[in-house]
């Protein structure tokens, strides 16, 4: 079983995160306490300093009350959204509730005369009736102001999830183009496997011992080097060319009087990074319509030239049967090439291919020129 990996723990992720629910807590109650001091200078109300310690005092009540609230309003991160929605208007009363019963205590029970000098109030003045309008007043008003927040909560919280969720769309999106791009490198023709092994036996039952063991060699040589490293890895295409040569002399073996290859490629070119196996199905293509399909000789030809900042790498053959539209169409080996490109150089990685003028096919390659990292 392949597991995907993931920078979350599995039962983390949800929701806010602690710092920033504190910073918005501690926004809001900020906000709060500018309003109402504002609000205290412009009505003129007496002893500020001693109004500004306890209102300081009520806003860290109200920050604990918040983040008391933020504590109860995580445990419902896991629920769906009508219900987490319901959770954060419902749990804002009781904290409303008690922010009020700390500002009623804090102004109109602690000391009050400290606080209007000149007034008439005194503890025990007003009526319980008076009081409990003025609870649930003060309550209302506040019951708004943690709603608000909540909602705010609500927010974060599902923008947290989208995000989440996008990310973990993305590392499957990753994983599955990887997963791609493996099958893609590992996709060598299985034809070709099979009538290499049946070239091999006529070889062994004509007792030509030393061209079966040339092939063996190189037989071995190729699945090596081809399944050998990481499929996602760029190699130098130097290496790359290597390959294709070891592929061309097995396949000679099988048409040693039609097949003849070709390799121009500049010394500069040789250390340029290219995704490994790329042009496996094109050399492939080249082999099963240019060669296998003719009696007349055939050349393949592996060019490579520099194009401003870009590679061109073009294989070629001068046969007279070039595979046809449908031929094209129902095979995977160019889309095999296509969605390499696409996927590693995205639009920078382009594919043309087509018959050439006077016999033969020929594809050509664009890609950008890396000549570190492979």
């Amino acid at each position: 079983m392949t597991t995907l990996p993931s920078d979350t723990p599995p039962n983390e992720g949800r929701g806010v995160s602690p710092a920033i629910a504190l910073y918005s807590i501690l926004a809001f109650w900020l906000f709060y306490a500018i309003l109402v001091t504002a609000r205290a200078a412009l009505m003129g109300f007496g002893s500020p300093l001693e109004l500004g310690a306890r209102r300081a005092i009520v806003t860290v009540i109200g920050i604990v009350v918040t983040w008391i609230l933020y504590l109860a309003l995580r445990r419902f991160d896991h629920k769906p959204l009508t219900v987490r929605v319901v959770a954060g208007f419902s749990l804002a009363a009781p904290c409303a509730l008690a922010m009020a019963l700390a500002n009623y205590y804090m102004f109109n029970i602690y000391d009050p005369v400290n606080i209007f000098p000149g007034g008439d109030m005194k503890p025990g003045d007003m009526q319980d009736h008076d009081i409990l309008i003025g609870i649930v007043e003060d309550t209302l008003s506040r019951y708004f102001f943690l709603a608000a927040w909540s909602g705010l909560y609500l927010a974060l919280s599902y923008a947290s999830e989208v995000h989440r969720t996008e990310r973990r769309a993305a590392q499957l999106e990753r994983a599955a183009q990887q997963a791609e791009l493996r099958s893609l490198r590992y996709q060598v023709n299985p034809h070709f496997l099979f009538n290499t092994l049946n070239s091999l036996s006529s070889l062994v039952m004509k007792d030509r011992r030393d061209e079966a063991e040339q092939m063996i060699m190189s037989l071995s040589n190729f699945y090596r080097t081809s399944l050998t490293g990481d499929p996602l890895d760029e190699v130098p295409l130097e290496e790359e060319v290597h390959l294709q040569k070891l592929y061309l002399d097995i396949e000679g073996v099988r048409f040693p009087e039609r097949l003849t290859t070709r390799i121009d490629i500049p010394p500069a070119l040789l250390s340029a990074c290219v995704p490994g196996l790329i042009l496996q199905p094109l050399v492939e293509n080249a082999i099963k319509y240019g060669v296998s399909r003719t009696s007349s000789p055939v050349t393949i030809t592996i060019t490579a030239r520099e194009v401003g900042d870009l590679l061109h790498l073009t294989v070629s053959d001068d046969g007279d049967k070039p595979p046809s539209h449908a031929d094209r169409g129902s095979g995977i080996g160019l889309a095999n090439v296509r969605d390499r490109l696409s996927a590693r150089f995205g639009a920078a990685g382009r594919i043309v291919y087509g018959p050439r003028e006077g016999g033969g096919f020929a594809v050509d390659l664009t890609l950008p020129i890396v000549r570190r990292g492979c």
